[in-house]
């Protein structure tokens, strides 16, 4: 991780050379330090490869932040100790002072806790408001969704509506010259939200089975009208940057008009619509006594396969 870490760091400081010194925000992709769990318990792979917070990587890419007087952003796996045995996929943002001003903790994820899992134990360490965090920056509002949750309107739109006007997408996807699903989602999260969105794919995954540049390409940055700005080809690349225009951005959302999306949303008619209707169940990872369950990697399909029967009992597929 440290030699992963400076070699990002020699990355970013030619690209700013190349590109220019107004660069101000970088973001990494979906395991830019480590790969992903291949079979692993959740205990062991915390232990093997999620990070302490205010560990040394936070230090190392935190000092990385403040000497380039950049804001940086990425993916981490990451331990909590008020959660002994589990760890959560961490999106996080550093600022160019080299403070972690951002942690977002990846809610929806088929084979890795998240704090939905842990939900009553979680929000008593932290508040409702850490679910869905959003930050004040000198750069404008910034949050962060993580890898395939681009997929779920529920997650941006929850961002949004606390003041998001950047968010920042570290992923890891299969990518195609066609449209993906992701990138299809990428758009409509943009417009829906009028948000810019940053997203950076992971440029190929070495020393395992699947083929390394499946995850090559769809870096991408996205203003809030859906308009692609700029775009990164295969392989390790700065090709995608472009100016994010916040003032542009504020000025949109406060014009009056059909396209003004979020200024006409009927949030009450959501709240009702989606009321009493749970599909995936609340603290999964917690046993009865509210201490987190470490789960081993069959736990996850069994739970699915679970849910997916109430759905069925319950006449919604």
């Amino acid at each position: 991780m440290a030699e992963s870490i400076a070699r990002i760091g020699a990355q970013i400081g030619a690209s700013k050379r190349f590109i220019g010194q107004d660069v101000k925000l970088v973001v990494l992709p979906e395991y830019f330090l480590t790969g992903f769990p291949m079979g692993e318990t959740a205990a062991v792979w915390s232990e093997k490869a999620a990070l302490d917070i205010g560990g040394a990587e936070y230090a190392a890419l935190g000092a990385l932040a403040k000497s380039q007087d950049i804001h940086l952003a990425g993916n981490a796996y990451e331990c909590d100790p008020h959660f002994p045995g589990l760890y959560f996929q961490t999106s996080f943002l550093i600022d160019n002072s080299g403070e972690v001003v951002l942690r977002y903790r990846r809610l929806v994820s088929l084979f890795a806790p998240s704090p939905y899992d842990v939900y009553d134990r979680y929000v008593d360490a932290y508040g409702a408001d850490a679910l869905f965090p959003v930050v004040d920056t000198a750069l404008g509002r910034i949050a962060a969704v993580a890898s395939e949750e681009i997929l779920y309107p529920e997650i941006a739109r929850a961002m949004a509506v606390r003041g998001a006007e950047i968010l920042l997408h570290s992923s890891s996807e299969a990518a195609s010259p066609l449209m993906t699903p992701k990138n299809i989602a990428k758009q409509a999260r943009a417009i829906e939200n009028l948000t810019y969105i940053v997203s950076a794919n992971s440029a190929g995954i070495s020393g395992i089975p699947i083929p390394m540049a499946s995850t090559d390409a769809s870096s991408k940055i996205i203003d809030y009208k859906g308009l692609i700005l700029a775009e990164a080809g295969y392989g390790e690349s700065m090709g995608a940057y472009a100016e994010v225009d916040i003032a542009a951005l504020r000025r949109y959302r406060r014009r009056p008009g059909m396209p003004n999306i979020l200024s006409r949303q009927p949030m009450a008619l959501w709240a009702q619509a989606y009321a009493g209707r749970e599909i995936q169940p609340r603290n999964s990872l917690l046993d009865a006594s509210g201490k987190p369950i470490t789960p081993d990697p069959a736990w996850y399909a069994a739970r699915q396969r679970g849910v997916i029967a109430a759905m069925e009992a319950e006449g919604m597929i």
